[in-house]
């Protein structure tokens, strides 16, 4: 080895960040429950906007459909599932995100364009607008868009019917 490259790890630390920790617990997780399933994935590991971001991906998609369910429900079980494995591990609560096979991506870029839709018709209509009920992640989701739209939004109502409403300038 190296001067540098001794140097370099040193310096990048023998310890990984707090959210590559996390990212690190989830994957061992997920890859023990993707043992126990007989399923096929890699897991792809990330940071976005603050918090691990870790996928599951295959080439046969059409598996990993078992784990994402009917309308992400099995996904979203599946985060907290692994959300609660990285707080067994560190103590700390965990904000991690989890995809699997592209359904979190697909969704996002759906949502930003429904929050972009409704933010053209409030700036239309100069009228507040009403979306469905949401999950958080969605919400969050369409919330940014608005923002990136120029305009604001808020949440209202109580969990599982909370929605968004997109307000005039």
């Amino acid at each position: 080895m190296t001067e540098g490259t001794t140097s370099a790890a040193a310096e990048g630390g023998d310890t990984l960040t707090r959210l590559e920790q996390e990212g690190e617990i989830a994957a061992d997780y997920l890859e023990g429950l993707l043992d126990i399933a007989d399923l096929d994935g890699d897991i792809d590991m990330d940071v976005e906007a603050d918090r691990a971001a870790v996928s599951i991906i295959s080439d046969s998609a059409r598996e990993l459909q078992k784990l994402v369910g009917r309308d992400g429900e099995v996904l979203e079980a599946l985060q907290e599932l692994t959300r609660l494995a990285v707080h067994r591990e560190t103590g700390d609560r965990s904000r991690l995100m989890l995809d699997i096979a592209g359904f979190r991506a697909k969704k996002r870029a759906e949502l930003a364009e429904l929050g972009a839709k409704a933010a053209n018709d409030v700036k239309t209509s100069g009228q507040p607008v009403k979306l469905d009920p949401m999950t958080p992640f969605e919400r969050k989701v369409v919330h940014d868009a608005i923002a990136a739209a120029g305009l604001r939004s808020e949440s209202e109502g109580e969990e599982p019917q909370r929605f968004v409403v997109v307000l005039p300038a």
